[in-house]
């Protein structure tokens, strides 16, 4: 079979690889398609040290199951996520899900660019779900990313009719705006550089749109008239960057909270005092847990979160290194490698 291989950060090959041989509890999964998420890109950027497991954003039709397997069937069509909490340690009794050891540890084998995936024991019991035959392949592929979404909306402070900002609108910022409407039922803002996203913005349901604006109280300036001069309830991060954060801070209201859903590199200097007298609440939400996935599907399959314009471009797994040029050159909204 075809799969994806990482050596380096400069090193990625496309491979012929033994089909995985499972287990009594295991699956084994013919991959249809799997999205280039933006953290397969940070591992990529960040130049980390192989092993690294690249593509978790799947869907597929389960070709064989272990003996012990009798909750799925052969045939059927499912989504698969890559790390299992445990569910009983010191972090996952406080949701701290993304901190658990087993979390951190599990994964599905090789990886989600590859044509066929064994699931491990842990993951066909918690992170393997039925893909309803009313969603397509490519729509199945957002369960993951939208429920890393639904847990940072759930993380997020924030009452029916509240303003909430979504800063970044690339496909996790336009799941997330998504989200902030359909769980939260408070009014979505988008702010991002490129017109188009802005637009696909509104079309998705967004409540207003800004083209961020370069100084540090520029964005306040221009949600004023939207809030009665308050500023945002709530702020969420899905761009990286020290302009995007102070903007954020500089944005919330007093008693406001800003959540970051980017990775950071570098340093973003904190008004501490402004935080402190104005009670801001700063906290951060990364992947997903097996309960938010089920939210996801649900949010997915009665079309509540849309991601049926998300995709960009499709390629097969063969132009694999072109299809991460063009996310980090953002000139890709999403792009999906196609199997079948």
């Amino acid at each position: 079979m075809k799969a994806i291989a990482y050596y380096s950060y400069d090193d990625i090959r496309l491979e012929n690889r033994s089909i995985p041989t499972i287990g009594a509890d295991e699956l084994l999964v013919r991959v249809h398609g799997c999205g280039l998420c933006g953290s397969d890109i940070l591992k990529i950027a960040q130049q980390a040290a192989p092993p690294v497991i690249l593509g978790h954003e799947l869907t597929g039709t389960i070709v064989e199951r272990g003996r012990a397997v009798s909750h799925f069937e052969v045939g059927q069509h499912v989504i698969v996520a890559h790390h299992v909490p445990c569910g009983t340690c010191h972090y996952c009794l406080r949701q701290n899900y993304s901190m658990c050891a087993a979390f951190k540890a599990s994964n599905i084998d090789p990886c989600g660019f590859a044509e066929y995936i064994r699931v491990p024991a842990e993951h066909t019991r918690h992170t393997t779900l039925a893909l309803p035959a009313t969603l397509s392949d490519e729509e199945g592929s957002f369960v993951e990313p939208l429920a890393c979404c639904v847990r940072a909306v759930q993380r997020t402070p924030m009452l029916a009719n509240d303003s909430v900002v979504v800063m970044g609108l690339g496909s996790v910022g336009l799941l997330m705006l998504q989200a902030v409407k359909a769980i939260g039922a408070a009014r979505a803002c988008g702010v991002d550089l490129l017109p188009e996203r802005l637009q696909l913005a509104l079309d998705l349901g967004a409540d207003a749109v800004f083209q961020a604006p370069p100084g540090e109280h520029a964005l306040r300036d221009l949600l004023n008239p939207l809030t009665g001069g308050r500023g945002a309830d709530a702020v969420i991060l899905t761009a990286p960057g020290a302009r995007p954060f102070m903007q954020a801070v500089a944005s919330a209201r007093k008693g406001g909270a800003i959540t970051i859903f980017a990775a950071h590199q570098g340093m973003a200097s904190l008004d501490l005092e402004r935080i402190y007298q104005h009670e801001l609440t700063i906290s951060s939400a990364y992947s997903s847990s097996p309960h938010t996935l089920r939210i996801a599907l649900d949010l997915l399959a009665t079309r509540n979160v849309r991601a049926d314009r998300l995709i960009s471009h499709r390629l097969p797994l063969e132009r694999f290194n072109e299809g991460v040029a063009l996310m980090r050159e953002r000139k890709a909204l999403k792009v999906y490698f196609q199997m079948i």
